[in-house]
């Protein structure tokens, strides 16, 4: 209740939300075990400074729709070519105040998994999640943050790889993992 009180506060009604898209990839590694992609962004100033996110980003003028800008920020991102993708499906628009975007999100699949480019100078990390430890309900947890709408609130939480993946990503994270659950 305090999340959406506080962001009742937040959204303002004159003012259009930027648009973008990021790409839930999933893919396998030399084991063949599935993983799934995330990054750690670089620090800049700005507020997703240093959080762990999906490769993807801010829709450019140039783009035809938002899967394609989430096609050409993965690959700008991870070195990713768009046409190496099979997009299986949208997850579920997400807006974030702190940032006014609107972002929408696609999984998918990179059968023929190559080693990523990392541009540097967006991505500090790649943080590769495998499927198995993503399903592991152990990793949910409740973290005391401060956010951009409140000092020391319980957040849920993701615990990937040593990272908390909180906020957006892990409400996109937790309809990904439903939506395995519901497919099992």
């Amino acid at each position: 209740m305090e999340r959406l009180d506080a962001l009742k506060k937040l959204v303002r009604k004159d003012i259009a939300p930027r648009k973008a898209g990021v790409m839930a990839l999933f893919y396998p590694k030399a084991n063949r075990e599935t993983h799934l992609l995330l990054i750690l962004r670089n620090t800049y100033p700005g507020v997703h400074s240093n959080q762990i996110g999906f490769p993807g980003g801010k829709q450019e003028d140039t783009d035809e729709n938002l899967l394609h800008t989430a096609l050409r920020e993965t690959e700008e991102e991870v070195g990713v070519p768009p046409s190496q993708v099979t997009v299986v499906r949208e997850l579920s628009q997400l807006y974030i105040p702190p940032s006014n975007f609107e972002v929408q999100p696609y999984i998918g699949l990179y059968h023929e998994a190559r080693p990523f480019i990392v541009d540097t100078t967006e991505v500090a990390a790649l943080v590769e999640v495998s499927l198995n430890q993503f399903m592991d309900e152990s990793i949910v947890k409740h973290k005391i943050m401060t956010t951009s709408y409140a000092s020391s609130i319980a957040v849920p939480a993701f615990i990937l790889n040593g990272y908390t993946v909180w906020g957006a990503t892990a409400m996109m994270l937790s309809e990904i993992k439903e939506l395995f659950k519901q497919s099992l």
